[in-house]
């Protein structure tokens, strides 16, 4: 497990707070760059559930965010979004993803959501070597 994914997991475990994707990915590392736990959770509160949309999977907001606060360049940027297409049929909406979820008769969606955290919180870590 890598240096990130295991705070990833404790956050989309707890049953106390609901952490959205795009905070379960960009909380980890927010945390080993020293920001504040709770900035961390309200800055990316509005990227979760495709900035609250359907739209781009705040999963990979999230991610975005991370690589960006970490200092990664846009070619690391690019190379995320290329690789979660690669497993995802092009797509990276939420509300697609979650349409192509249900339609292969999953009705509880936390699943898939943890799936994409834990997916994007890997490429984080790779693209960042911090593996």
């Amino acid at each position: 497990m890598g240096k990130y994914m295991e705070r990833c997991k404790q956050l989309r475990a707890d049953t106390t707070r609901h952490y959205g994707c795009s905070q379960a990915v960009f909380i980890p590392v927010a945390e080993a760059m020293g920001m504040d736990t709770e900035a961390a959770f309200n800055l990316s509160a509005h990227f979760r559930a495709g900035m609250l949309q359907g739209e781009v999977c705040g999963a990979v907001t999230g991610a975005l965010m991370a690589l960006g606060l970490a200092g990664a360049d846009g070619k690391a940027a690019t190379e995320l979004l290329n690789r979660v297409r690669a497993n995802h049929q092009g797509d990276l909406d939420c509300k697609t993803l979650l349409d192509r979820w249900a339609a292969q008769g999953n009705a509880n969606r936390k699943p898939h959501c943890d799936g994409m955290c834990f997916e994007c919180m890997t490429l984080v870590e790779e693209l960042l070597g911090e593996q």
